[in-house]
């Protein structure tokens, strides 16, 4: 092996480059890993586009799985050959937040593809208390996919969902599709789903989706009190972080019902909201916006009893070299829902 790799590496605002770069080294307790397959995520473009601040530069790329190669001299529990994806959120263990269970809150938390290098590259690193083995039978694409898979999961999780809920989402992105199938999972006994996008309305009612609303010719807030007797969604997921579909969540959901805020909307934006409601009609308002512990194990096992198969989202599969055209596409065109980058 040369100590030389292929890498997209941004430097600024709309300037990716790909290029050879060093081969990461890897300390006592890291795993190098040969990168197979990396999704493009939501947040990708968004840091393509300055519009989410990250180090500069940086390689991005954190929906991955591939092969180990090589494992630091303290490594016990992997080793070259395995087949791993790992979780990019790498805490420091010693903070508050870490040693009281929350470490995604972590004071010092560093998370790969966003603050650290990531996995649009041949190779990537990360430590080996990060790293889960995949099954043989999974696919590189559907291991690709359990970083998503775990977010969803920690969102159905903050929500609670339970049986006989009526669940709304707002947006039938590559995530809100994945809520909706996960909601039916929990035993939702009606899933409701609104979208603007024809394609993405398509792919809703494609996968099973009981009620799918275009909210380009339906009032969405109207259309979820219509079906439910006027009260509103027990629960109700923002997945598309923008104020005006916010503002339609708080709107859908019923009076002691919960509203999980998973959109990322832009961390400068602001909306009125009027206290009494969530005071007069008790609501429960969350946030959730990454995976990890055990939805981490939950998201493996799930896709390999196949109860989720992340194949049915994937819109098209691009060679790294194309990395720059598919950031674009994954942003400008709603009709693609999920792009798999291949870095063999």
């Amino acid at each position: 092996m040369t100590n030389k790799m292929k890498a997209a590496v941004t430097y600024g605002k709309e300037d990716m480059r790909l290029e050879e770069v060093e081969i990461p080294e890897i300390g006592g307790n890291e795993v190098l890993i040969k990168v197979k397959t990396c999704g493009i995520c939501g947040t990708d473009p968004h840091i393509y586009r300055a519009h989410f601040p990250t180090p500069k530069p940086l390689i991005q790329g954190h929906e991955f799985a591939g092969e180990v190669v090589k494992v630091g001299s303290l490594v016990t529990s992997v080793k070259p050959g395995d087949r791993v994806t790992a979780d990019i959120n790498i805490s420091c263990e010693n903070c508050y937040y870490c040693r009281t269970g929350q470490k995604l809150f972590c004071e010092n938390i560093t998370q790969l593809g966003v603050h650290i290098n990531g996995a649009f590259a041949e190779y990537v690193k990360a430590p080996e208390k990060n790293i889960y083995t995949i099954p043989e039978e999974m696919t590189w694409e559907e291991a690709a996919y359990i970083e998503p898979l775990a977010c969803v999961i920690r969102g159905q999780q903050r929500a609670q969902v339970d049986m006989g809920d009526t669940v709304a989402i707002i947006g039938a992105g590559p995530m809100g599709l994945v809520h909706a199938l996960m909601a039916k999972l929990n035993g939702a006994s009606k899933v409701i789903i609104s979208e603007m996008n024809a394609a993405r309305l398509q792919k809703a009612r494609d996968l099973g989706v009981d009620v799918v609303i275009d909210a380009s010719e339906t009032d969405p807030v109207q259309a979820v009190r219509n079906l439910t007797g006027g009260r509103g969604a027990d629960v109700v997921f923002e997945v598309v972080g923008a104020v005006p579909t916010y503002k339609q969540a708080f709107e859908m959901v019923r009076k002691g019902g919960v509203l999980v805020a998973y959109g990322a909307a832009p961390a400068d934006a602001t909306m009125d909201i009027k206290p009494f409601e969530i005071y007069s009609k008790e609501l429960t308002i969350v946030g959730s916006y990454a995976g990890t512990y055990e939805t981490w194990v939950k998201a493996i096992e799930l896709i390999s009893s196949k109860r989720i198969n992340p194949t049915d989202i994937i819109s098209k599969r691009i060679p790294l070299n194309q990395i720059v055209e598919g950031l674009v596409e994954a942003a400008d065109n709603k009709d693609t829902i999920k792009i798999m980058v291949s870095v063999e």
